[in-house]
């Protein structure tokens, strides 16, 4: 006689307590353990504008000598007028000497006439006038210009959008140390725009600004560290470039710290250091880090009333706790709730105090008092509950295996509409196990589950049809 493949359920609960975690967009993407990166847009086109007073000349000479042709001269004025430097802020005067500069070939006028026109500062505000002049800086290497025209093909901004352009613009300015192109490179090379993904590349750039101090790079850097993307995982060099960000009120990296103290991750584990980060993050508007604050309070409300008694408000909380959603993945404290719930007559914390021992999660492993819970369950016909006593029969786990008892509660539970049972039912029919072997039925029940779209059922009907051996049919599932 074939050995059945049949399987122990947790229902809802399944499905949850092997998540927990953090995404980059995904950072990481892995279930349970990665750090969530929730990337910004990079950084703002951006405009570099030395302090005059640096050439040690005052308004006056400098005035004269831009007057007189001279082209960084009249960069210089360009310069004071449009920080106000030596005499009142003027975008419209800064406009008029920064072209008078540009005209003759100054790469630094160049740039800044780019970004006012991008920035419609002095001038109206025309992106295709800010691409020609940008463009013409950036070709005669100057960084922040090759950083700006990178800027406006990544945004389409007078230009097509061209990710691969935008790469190019961004290599050049990093590759000379300008530490927003480096930020936006490793960025780039972390997502795979434009470039192909290279996580040791994204660090290496990352790692490049911030040793300058770039606060976003800092964070980017902390989540390849957190997520071994790139480098080796090392959760202690993740907190302190996070902590680098965080300090400087970097606001994603507030909320990533948050969640490796609430994790014990690289730090010692800190729920009210989580939440003074989460805090932090919060009040500059982070809608994560506000949703975690909002999730410790609801936590705390729920413990309280759990204390209290209702078994409802206990088996939720020890549903968070099986699944990690709200707070540190803890399934002791899980089983304990679940306990109290299924003390009380709670057919679903019944169930899942049954699973639990069945797995050994949290508590000893012990089958007996699996199938004694599941029993209780099934009894106030929970289906979850019935297919899993229906597995314990079958296997012989906990009780003597019985497998007409086990298509008793595989029948109960598929009458529901359990789409586990359904199949499980479906295989006992075919296999003749519990029951007068019987193909018609085999069929009927693995139908209803495919149509449920349960993973094996549709391939034992395909194998059904093929006439394939039963033994084909025999797929472990979990």
């Amino acid at each position: 006689m074939n050995k059945l493949s049949r399987f122990l359920v947790l229902g809802c609960l399944s499905m949850l307590v092997s998540q927990a975690g953090f995404t980059q967009k995904n950072i990481p993407h892995s279930p349970g353990d990665m750090l969530p990166s929730n990337n910004v847009v990079s950084e703002t086109i951006y405009s570099v504008t030395e302090r005059t007073t640096e050439r040690g000349e005052d308004f006056e000479s400098v005035k004269r000598a831009a007057e007189q042709g001279d082209a960084n001269a009249q960069n210089y004025l360009g310069s004071m007028y449009f920080i106000g430097q030596g005499v009142t802020q003027n975008d419209a005067e800064a406009v008029k000497w920064l072209a008078k500069s540009a005209e003759q070939g100054n790469a630094s006028a160049q740039n800044r006439l780019g970004f006012m026109y991008a920035d419609g500062r002095g001038v109206p505000q025309n992106d295709a006038e800010a691409v020609k002049w940008l463009a013409k800086a950036a070709e005669q290497g100057d960084a922040n210009a090759q950083y700006n025209l990178g800027w406006m093909y990544a945004n389409g901004r007078g230009v097509a959008q061209n990710d691969t352009e935008a790469v190019k613009w961004y290599t050049k300015a990093a590759e000379q140390g300008h530490a927003h192109a480096q930020h936006n490179l490793g960025e780039r090379y972390h997502e795979g725009q434009g470039v192909a993904q290279d996580y040791a590349e994204a660090a290496k750039w990352y790692a490049k600004a911030a040793e300058q101090g770039h606060a976003s790079a800092q964070r980017g850097l902390g989540v390849v560290y957190a997520n071994g993307q790139g480098v080796t995982r090392d959760d202690v060099e993740a907190v302190k470039w996070l902590a680098k960000a965080a300090e400087q009120g970097h606001s994603y990296a507030q909320y990533n710290l948050g969640w490796m103290y609430a994790r014990g991750r690289g730090v010692a584990q800190n729920e009210a250091e989580a939440m003074r980060w989460y805090s932090k993050a919060a009040e500059q508007g982070n809608g994560d880090a506000q949703l975690q604050l909002d999730q410790a309070e609801e936590v705390k409300r729920l413990a309280k009333a759990a204390e209290q008694g209702p078994a409802d408000a206990q088996y939720k909380l020890a549903f968070i706790y099986a699944s990690g959603r709200d707070v540190t993945q803890n399934y002791t404290e899980a089983a304990k709730w679940y306990a109290k719930a299924a003390e009380q007559g709670h057919a679903g914390a019944q169930h899942a105090i049954g699973f639990v021992y069945a797995r050994g999660w949290g508590v000893t492993q012990n089958d007996t008092e699996a199938v004694k819970w599941f029993i209780k369950s099934a009894e106030q016909g929970n289906a979850d509950a019935q297919t899993s006593l229906g597995f314990m029969y079958a296997n012989g786990r906990g009780v003597a295996r019985d497998d007409a008892e086990a298509v008793k509660w595989y029948a109960k539970a598929a009458e529901q509409g359990h789409s586990h049972a359904q199949y499980n039912l479906g295989l006992m029919y075919a296999n003749g196990q519990g029951v007068a072997q019987n193909e018609a039925e085999a069929v009927r029940w693995y139908s209803k589950a495919a149509k449920q779209r349960h993973r094996y059922a549709q391939d034992a009907l395909d194998a059904m049809k093929n006439q394939t051996p039963l033994a084909a049919q025999e797929k472990q599932s979990d």
